[in-house]
């Protein structure tokens, strides 16, 4: 079956479909020797060779990432509509694209990136990474909670894939997600009738958040990217 070299790119994990776009678009990849420059040409995996030149290589090896311990009140978009943005906090991160969210009134952990194999990891339709989440609420949580959100509720966009929850408290919990639906857990909550007072997100698969203080950032090293890129492979 053909595909566009876009595509095929982004199933090997090598790229997201965006930086194949670019790449073509600066005459940075082959097929079969050919150098291609038109955004419609399709390749048969079995047969046709894709490579990236010796400036693609080093293109894709010009990536940074940065875990942010994202303040409660900061908007994750480059639309300041809603509020001051991440971006307009930290303009030296405005080449980077957010990987997935994290709504306004949470806080915690969220990674910043120019990899889209990191993108596709964290954000992929296959759900392959886990996302971990305190969470407060105002009233005691009940007792059949912890077993209904591991085996998976109805929300009105459909049924939540099964969860991992931790009772911390009788008002904190920890839970394990690998959706990344909106306001998810919140919804979650009020299925339940609670009231979420505090959400914040401590991890994302074994990223985690630390001794960083909100505010605070860091650069992800090579070796702490790397199964993250492994994992953009099966996203």
């Amino acid at each position: 079956m053909k595909l566009r070299i876009q595509k095929y790119l982004s199933e090997q994990g090598i790229c997201s479909r965006r930086e194949a776009e670019d790449l073509i678009r600066r005459g940075l990849i082959s097929v079969n020797g050919q150098v291609v420059r038109e955004m419609g040409v399709q390749i048969d995996p079995e047969t046709d060779r894709v490579e990236l030149l010796d400036r693609g290589r080093e293109v894709m090896t010009e990536k940074t990432t940065i875990a942010l311990h994202k303040p409660r009140g900061l908007v994750c978009s480059r639309d300041s509509s809603e509020g001051e943005t991440i971006f307009d906090a930290y303009p030296q991160f405005l080449p980077l694209n957010i990987v997935g969210r994290l709504d306004k009134d949470s806080e915690g952990l969220i990674l910043i990136s120019n990899d889209g194999a990191i993108t596709k990891a964290v954000t992929g339709d296959r759900h392959v990474t886990e996302k971990e989440y305190e969470v407060t609420v105002r009233e005691d949580i009940p007792s059949n909670m912890k077993r209904l959100f591991e085996a998976g509720i109805e929300l009105e966009d459909g049924p939540t894939l099964p969860a991992k929850v931790r009772l911390i408290s009788p008002h904190t919990f920890v839970i394990v997600i690998r959706e990344g639906r909106k306001h998810q857990i919140r919804r979650m909550c009020e299925f339940m009738r609670l009231t979420v007072t505090k959400l914040k997100r401590i991890r994302i698969a074994h990223i985690s958040l630390s001794n960083l203080r909100a505010g605070e950032y860091r650069v992800l090293t090579k070796e702490e990217v790397a199964p993250l890129r492994e994992a953009g492979k099966t996203a």
